[in-house]
């Protein structure tokens, strides 16, 4: 069983192994992990973070595509029966299959693939009904985007959609050294707690995510001239925002507005190609 534990970090899976156990300990207390918690662990790596949480609540899931690192996981964890692993890329798994009692919510943890964070995170919000919250640990880069204000510059569209669907809370830094291999790029912990009723729900979200994309891909141009692809037809005046203004400097209220304001409208259908 020895060699179970030499696994080596691997490149393409974008593998970085917590080993700061001040960092590790931290993590486990801001998640606060209950016996009565339905824990989903993405990525847990060699289960540094794992065996904290299993200390709390003996009932956790993993999710891990090396599958090099299960047979470790398992002999490691083979005192609890209630500690399970599924082989599957959590870009693609159905995390809604998890919450199987009625008005069960998962509880999500991980310290996230830097190269495949943001689709990830985008992807997790597609089930933010059966999430009771999320703890993550990202690039810093990626959570200073999530929990940016408008009129900085990392405020983007992963702040904007992370915000009309989430409380978004960042918490603190970790250092390169407290990982093995280290990276080279700072991390952060995230916390994400799904609203239970949207503060600015928008009446269409799938034409919101559209003109957030659209407003950011062109985010040097002003509102107006970004959107002219979707809405070549807006008139200006009619608008509850200010198109003058470039896509950055409106918050997700102002967003919102737009959207359900558009959602009278029917954009051309070579933009949403």
């Amino acid at each position: 069983m020895d060699n179970f534990f030499q696994h080596k970090a691997r490149k393409r899976f974008g593998q970085n192994f917590l080993v700061d156990e001040n960092i590790i300990e931290r993590i486990v207390r801001a998640i606060g992990p209950k016996a009565t918690d339905k824990l989903v662990e993405i990525g847990p790596g060699q289960g540094a973070i794992t065996a904290l949480l299993l200390d709390k609540c003996p009932s956790l899931t993993a999710v891990e595509l090396d599958r090099d690192l299960i047979p470790m996981l398992e002999f490691k964890f083979r005192d609890y029966p209630d500690f399970t692993i599924i082989e599957k890329d959590a870009l693609k798994f159905d995390f809604g299959s998890l919450a199987e009692g009625e008005g069960e919510q998962l509880r999500i943890v991980g310290n996230l693939p830097y190269n495949i964070s943001t689709p990830l995170l985008f992807h997790l919000l597609s089930f933010r009904g059966k999430i009771q919250d999320m703890h993550f640990m990202l690039q810093k880069e990626v959570v200073d985007r999530l929990s940016a204000v408008p009129g900085v510059k990392s405020f983007g569209r992963l702040s904007v959609m992370a915000q009309y669907y989430c409380r978004v809370q960042g918490l603190f830094p970790v250092p390169p050294q407290s990982f093995r291999p280290a990276p080279k790029v700072d991390s952060a912990i995230v916390r994400l707690i799904p609203h239970q009723t949207l503060p600015h729900p928008a009446q269409d979200e799938q034409l919101l995510e559209r003109i957030v994309s659209v407003a950011f891909q062109q985010r040097r141009k002003t509102l107006r001239n970004a959107l002219k692809p979707l809405f070549p037809n807006l008139d200006p005046e009619q608008l509850p925002v200010d198109t003058s203004r470039r896509p950055e400097t409106l918050s997700v209220k102002e967003y919102v507005e737009l959207a359900n304001y558009c959602s009278q409208m029917t954009p051309p259908e070579s933009a949403s190609e």
